[in-house]
Order: structure tokens, then sequence, then C-alpha cells
């Protein structure tokens, strides 16, 4: 009976720019969360976001945060976990400039989404930099 060894090399990637990337992303989208838990009622008047959508996606985020933790902490990290995350973060710049459109934030509002969004874009870029190196 012959056994066979099943090469991982290129089923994951050991960077450590990349596990950094990823957990610079952990750490802005969980700060993030945390300040829209705890201020969501503060920014409501000034952005236009409500307190309803201020808490939902602030406790999203915290788990979000905490999973990129999780991922990030590993030495090496599979490839389609990687994937995985720049499409979700790719899927949150999407649906934050369409939320524009949907909601109606002042003026500070349609910044702060536009900025978190660029942020969240170039996470997503990074990622699948890392990958490619």
């Amino acid at each position: 009976m012959s056994t066979k060894t099943i090469s991982t090399a290129s089923t994951t990637v050991q960077s450590r720019f990349l596990t950094r990337v990823i957990r610079l992303d952990a750490v802005a989208s969980g700060g993030l969360g945390v300040l829209l838990l705890g201020a969501g009622w503060a920014l409501d008047g000034p952005l236009g976001l409500s307190v309803a959508l201020s808490a939902g996606v602030g406790a999203f985020l915290v788990l979000w945060g905490v999973a990129l933790l999780l991922i990030g902490r590993r030495p090496a990290v599979r490839r389609t976990a990687v994937v995985e995350i720049a499409v979700i973060n790719v899927a949150w710049v999407v649906a934050s400039l369409a939320a524009l459109f949907v909601l109606e934030p002042t003026a500070l509002g349609v910044g702060f989404v536009i900025v978190q969004a660029a942020a969240v874009g170039l996470f997503a870029e990074l990622q699948l930099t890392g990958l490619r190196r």
C-alpha cells in the first residue's frame, strides 16, 4: 500500500505582510464597531445615520474584527480565506456606497461613509496584493 503526501504549500500563504494587513483590518474594523456601538447615539445627528443602523453595523464589525484577528494570528493563512476576506471587503464597499442612495445621511455622514468605504477597499487591495507576492 502506498501513501500519498499532499502538499498544502499551494493552499496556504506564509506572509508577514499579509498577516499584518489582516490584523490591521481587524483592528480598524473592530475599532469602528466599538465606536458605532458605544457612540452611535451621538453620531445620529451629525452623520444622519440612525442609532439602530449604527448598533447593527457596530455589532457586525466587532464580530468581523474578532474573526479577522483569529485568522491573522496564524503564521500561514489559507489562500481561500484571504480571497473570501477580500471579497467580503469589496461587498462592504459596494453596500456602503449603495447605502448612500437609500439612506439620508448628512454631508458629514456621506463623507464618513465614503472614507470608511475607501479604507475597506484599500484593505481588500492590500490583501490581494499580499496573495500575489
